[in-house]
């Protein structure tokens, strides 16, 4: 058998034309952008197992995604140093790999993930969004207040059952330990909300941005938030947020290349339910 070796891609894209992340038949996805592009620069087929730190949604933007594929050494090898440079040639100037680096083989960019950050950003400017930022910035309607945003927020922070902000799928777990969520106004104005956990379910983020959003205009008190941690079901009154204001911002790893393989096995015995 050749010798293979894993690549470590580190992945920036304005989601505003992209189905998402996932390849999906007759759309316009990341993973399908980057996959035929190096197919051209590497050869068709070459590139195997591409796999992602965390699948974004349609309209969801990154600048710290995380993949990974394994590719023949021999191959690598022609092409170390020169991959970054010449899939800029050829990738569609929304999507950009901003590093690729050989890794060991039981680095996984998903389960070997220690968290992930994501930022929303929002502005209450009464005239909406700056046009050249329209694509990442939701228009708020009413005024925020920062303070009951992060009120709202403190409250959220910590390992619990987020069913009611989840889209649950079958024999999924909801249980999240969020280890950062808090909000700051940056001096242009804009609001900006930073979330970190261990792993996020699907539109878990802008379901709490959006359950977060009317406590801080005032609509709701600020305990709103974490009282609906008590439901095990997904709570219709909460609207999910636009997936524009949403930025993936980085994916964190063990320091120790040692510890890939040891993560990667416990993220899997937390996450993948028996018999699945």
């Amino acid at each position: 058998m050749d010798e293979r070796t894993r690549l470590r891609l580190d992945v920036s894209y304005d989601g505003t034309d992209f189905s998402g992340w996932a390849p999906q038949p007759s759309r316009r996805t990341v993973a399908g952008v980057l996959v035929e592009k190096l197919d051209l620069v590497l050869g068709a087929g070459t590139v195997v197992g591409l796999t992602v730190a965390g699948r974004t949604d349609a309209g969801v933007h990154a600048t710290g995604q995380v993949c990974h594929v394994d590719l023949p050494t021999v191959v690598w090898r022609e092409h170390e140093g020169l991959l970054v440079r010449r899939l800029a040639r050829i990738l569609p100037t929304d999507v950009r790999v901003r590093a690729a680096t050989e890794v060991p083989a039981d680095f996984d960019a998903r389960f070997s993930a220690t968290f992930r950050r994501y930022e929303y950003r929002v502005t209450d400017a009464a005239f909406g969004a700056d046009p050249l930022r329209r694509h990442a910035v939701l228009a708020w309607p009413k005024p925020l207040d920062v303070d009951l945003l992060n009120a709202a927020a403190a409250g959220l922070v910590g390992e619990h059952d987020f069913a009611a902000y989840c889209r649950r799928k079958e024999n999924a777990t909801t249980l999240r330990a969020v280890s950062r969520l808090d909000w700051r106004r940056d001096p242009d104005g804009v609001l900006v909300a930073t979330v970190q956990a261990d792993a996020f379910c699907q539109a878990m983020v802008r379901s709490l941005v959006g359950a977060m959003l009317v406590a801080g205009d005032g609509r709701r008190p600020v305990e709103w938030p974490a009282g609906l941690l008590t439901r095990r079901d997904r709570a219709s009154e909460v609207t999910v947020a636009a997936a524009h204001g949403l930025t993936l911002v980085a994916v964190g790893y063990p320091d120790d290349p040692a510890e890939y393989a040891r993560r990667a096995d416990l993220t899997r015995r937390l996450r993948v339910p028996a018999g699945s």
